[in-house]
């Protein structure tokens, strides 16, 4: 078992800050804190496999391809394939928690 204390991961350097929290074959978790006004750019990974991006702090918005835009609070989450275009853009300082689960 193993116990991640995301009070220590509240750290806002640089643009964005990026902490591997798990890493393993099965899935993998990271934290990336996003300064406001900054934007974790559209992207996507050319694999199978889904990803999810939980808000932990702040207000900001889900980044798709093109111009789509929707809004994110805390509390909220977008699932989707890591093949997909994701992104997000943060209003406010934004944490937020992003799990990918395989095949990678």
């Amino acid at each position: 078992m193993k116990v991640v204390d995301l009070k220590e991961t509240r750290v806002f350097e640089g643009d964005i800050k990026k902490f591997w929290l798990h890493d393993s074959p099965y899935f993998r978790i990271i934290n990336f804190n996003i300064k406001a006004g900054k934007t974790f750019p559209v992207h996507s990974h050319q694999v199978e496999g889904q990803l999810s991006i939980l808000v932990l702090e702040g207000e900001g918005e889900f980044l798709g391809e093109g111009d789509k835009a929707i809004p994110a609070r805390a509390g909220e989450m977008l699932i989707c394939d890591i093949s997909e275009p994701h992104g997000v853009r943060a209003r406010t300082d934004m944490r937020i928690l992003v799990t990918i689960a395989p095949p990678f």
